[in-house]
């Protein structure tokens, strides 16, 4: 949805590590729930920002460089490759909402193919890494300007239109 309404090309980090389905290292970290290292991170994702078809076109990055020490790597990289970063927008959701929506996809069979999420324990396991990993790059993002805080508790479409303001109103679109 954001994609169609901004236009240009998300990026996921997920769907990007899903698809090297070839490095059982790799798969073997996604199974377990935990972050993918910052050297994988950079070898796997970095190389997708310079790719010929994103030229000129707006970068959407869900889930890219959440690990603290990433950030740096990230910003870096889109300026080289004349994508530099205009804001970072953090769905704020409680620990329980994330989980209530867990079981409500699990209920209505929304999964897909997504084998590397479908433990409750696993997504415990996301939720802790989350509490240490990535707090320090949000702090990071906001000190930098560049954090929007959504209340991602919210209906889907509360959260765009919420999205969509924030973006409007730092005029960063």
């Amino acid at each position: 949805t954001m994609v169609r309404l901004l236009g240009g090309h998300m990026i996921a980090a997920g769907d990007i590590f899903r698809s090297f389905k070839d490095d059982p290292e790799l798969q073997q970290i996604m199974a377990a729930g935990a972050n993918v290292p910052s050297e994988t991170f950079a070898r796997i994702v970095l190389p997708y920002f310079s790719r010929p078809d994103f030229a000129g076109e707006p970068l959407i990055l869900s889930g890219v460089g959440r690990k603290n020490g990433e950030q740096q790597v990230i910003v870096r990289a889109a300026e080289e490759a004349d994508h530099p970063l205009k804001a970072v927008i953090l769905l704020d959701i409680p620990n329980t909402v994330v989980m209530e929506r867990y079981q409500m996809s699990l209920g209505s069979r929304d999964r897909g193919e997504r084998l590397d999420d479908g433990d409750q324990a696993i997504i415990a396991s996301r939720l802790e890494h989350f509490a240490i990993d990535v707090v320090p790059v949000i702090d990071y993002y906001r000190q930098h300007g560049l954090l929007i805080e959504v209340d991602g508790s919210q209906s889907a479409e509360e959260v765009i239109i919420a999205i969509i303001n924030g973006l409007l109103l730092s005029k960063r679109i």
